[in-house]
Order: C-alpha cells, then sequence, then structure tokens
C-alpha cells in the first residue's frame, strides 16, 4: 500500500525513530510501512493518520 509517510514525515523535521516513538512502534516498522514492505493494523494507520492530522484515506493511497 503506498502511503505519503515519508513527505510528510520530512516536512516536519521528524526522523523514522521520532515518528516510531510517537506511534509506539519500532523504527524498524515506520521503514517497512514506508517502503511498502508492511501494511499497518487499522489502529496503527489511525495513529498515525492522527499524527499528521489527516484522514487514513489521505495518508493511505488506495492505488
Amino acid at each position: 500500500m503506498k502511503n505519503r509517510i515519508t513527505d510528510l514525515r520530512a516536512e516536519r523535521g521528524w526522523t523514522q525513530a521520532d515518528l516510531a516513538q510517537r506511534a509506539g512502534v519500532s523504527r524498524q516498522t515506520i521503514n517497512a510501512i514506508e517502503t511498502g514492505r508492511f501494511d499497518p493494523s487499522l489502529p496503527l494507520a489511525f495513529r498515525l493518520a492522527k499524527l499528521f492530522d489527516l484522514r487514513i484515506e489521505e495518508l493511505f493511497l488506495d492505488e
């Protein structure tokens, strides 16, 4: 699943570790999501969307 996390994270000046800490997951999880190797659970997708003040469908792209 494609997403906008890398760009949005960079806009905020957050590292993968910063985002991981805010989302309560490992940096490796954020890396796997950003590279499309892992689709987050629905609760994690909601947490990530909330951190970026977006709706899930604005963060994750259905392609």
